[in-house]
């Protein structure tokens, strides 16, 4: 079959006009997917990055395929493996969170945390709502909250002032308490009046005066504020045990500067501790100094190193009597933490939880201070597992952080320090953070509570609990050396109190 020349232009006319309808219709399609991505609210990224945004999806979607045949790094990846941080994204959005095939977790790993369940749970008639748990009885105004998981601290700096619109509105939906971090009060921390816990970190930002000391009159002022639910006396965190809070220069503007008491586009480095606070009994004396202004709760939090110190704290306690005890104390592991921390603090600083719970209940516990100083758990515990394995150790309460952020739509990108955020998490930079949508967020933090707890109580009931506060260390199991598991009742044998 042959053709003629005139055959052939035609042909190549035709194919010319082919190839350039199908780039209009592709112009076209990139137009209107800019559009679309630009003018949604429900993902940030393509909000952000629109259309190249999308592929962030199509890959997610995809991976579970591809991983069988390049690799698997669903239970591998540092600090949150995708198992972890897909977990929290599914209960942010109300989405299915069943699996099928089995579990990728590896049950055979020393350390691995297994619950043992009952041949009997309860039924759903007879399974019920944990009771509040009283916080500071000694205090003219105590504090009761239901829940058991609250927002641990996150400062307006660390933060941006939309994502802490969507926590503050989200916390208020769930019910839960936002801790402010060391940053001072914000009008965003405040914007869904929900419960605040107000943290007074080294430098004392929002409550210092010109020369870095605790203001007493702002201190007061803030005590009035009926949201303001407790005090937390921030001696260290789980990124930096040893140092103080780090805020990037690129984040101080003039508005956190003010907030907190500094200059404006100077790093803001707080003090590695408290210029007041040098031994037990001033720290004792500045908790009942704070306690005396407020008629609130106050509470310490720390990263545990030396086990021996606890000892030092408890006997000055019971030297001066039960009233002068912190009225919680706030447990961070050292992988915790959510901003900017030197590697070296970061990465061989403090005890983890897993060691350093056990520890203080027990010690709170053989002291007969357990009752009296109520413990809240923290650092990445960010699943219903976490949370479950705490409540059973002894915790009272836990917080979270980068669990809330995930649930904001944070994805590790291991950008927080950088002003870089994608997502608008962590960023001042006003593009940036107009993909993240306060109100359609605060609706996923609520949730990622609310099936956190549901998870929480499925762990419980299985257990043979009608609640989870009811969890013991009788419940759970450990993998040691030889493969086997025991107790965390025989790996951790809880101490008899002292006898009244």
């Amino acid at each position: 079959m042959t053709f003629d020349q005139s055959t052939l232009l035609i042909i190549v006319q035709w194919l010319v006009s082919l190839f350039v309808l199908a780039i209009m219709l592709g112009v076209l399609c990139i137009g209107i997917m800019y559009v679309v991505d630009k003018t949604q609210t429900k993902h940030t990224i393509r909000h952000n990055f629109p259309v190249i945004g999308r592929f962030r999806y199509v890959f997610e979607n995809l991976g579970e395929f591809f991983r069988q045949y390049f690799f698997a790094m669903d239970r591998e990846e540092m600090p949150f493996n995708r198992a972890q941080r897909s977990w929290v994204y599914r209960a942010a959005k109300n989405a299915d969170r069943n699996l099928a095939f089995g579990s990728t977790r590896d049950l055979t790993k020393q350390g691995t945390i297994i619950f043992a369940n009952s041949p009997f749970p309860p039924q759903e008639e007879e399974q019920t709502k944990p009771e509040p748990i009283t916080i500071g009885p000694f205090c003219k105004e105590p504090y009761a909250p239901r829940s058991y998981f609250h927002i641990s601290g996150m400062s307006y700096g660390s933060l941006s002032p939309v994502a802490l619109k969507a926590l503050s509105n989200g916390a208020q939906q769930a019910g839960c308490w936002l801790n402010t971090g060391e940053g001072g009060l914000s009008a965003y921390h405040l914007d869904g009046n929900c419960d605040i816990v107000f943290q007074i970190g080294t430098a004392k930002y929002g409550v210092r005066d010109k020369d870095g000391n605790l203001n007493e009159l702002r201190l007061r002022e803030l005590a009035t504020d009926q949201r303001i639910k407790m005090f937390e006396v921030k001696l260290s965190q789980g990124a930096k045990p040893g140092k103080g809070g780090i805020l990037p220069a690129i984040k101080v503007n003039k508005e956190i500067a003010e907030i907190r008491g500094i200059p404006e586009g100077q790093d803001s480095i707080s003090p590695n501790r408290h210029r007041d606070i040098s031994n037990n009994v001033e720290l004792l004396d500045f908790i009942h100094r704070v306690r005396s202004i407020t008629d609130k709760p106050v509470g310490v939090k720390f990263v545990l190193g030396d086990p021996d110190s606890l000892d030092n704290l408890i006997s000055t306690i019971l030297e001066r009597g039960e009233a002068s005890a912190p009225d919680f104390i706030t447990l961070d592991s050292a992988d915790g933490g959510t901003g900017s921390a030197p590697q070296p603090l970061m990465d061989y600083v403090g005890l983890k939880l897993t060691e350093s719970l056990p520890i203080l209940i027990d010690k709170l516990t053989a002291a007969g201070l357990k009752d009296r100083i109520r413990v809240i758990a923290s650092g990445k515990m960010i699943t219903p597992a976490d949370v479950a394995w705490a409540i059973a150790i002894g915790a009272d309460f836990v917080v979270s952080a980068r669990g809330f952020m995930f649930a904001l739509g944070c994805i590790q990108a291991m950008q927080c320090n950088k002003n870089t955020c994608p997502t608008g998490v962590t960023t001042h930079d006003p593009k940036l953070q107009r993909g993240l949508n306060p109100m359609d967020k605060a609706t996923r933090v609520a949730n990622y509570h609310k099936y956190l707890e549901y998870g929480v109580n499925i762990i419980a009931h299985s257990c043979g609990v009608s609640d989870p506060r009811k969890l013991n260390r009788q419940h759970a199991r450990v993998v040691t050396n030889t493969g086997d598991t025991v107790s965390l009742a025989q790996r951790y044998p809880l101490p008899q109190p002292p006898k009244k």
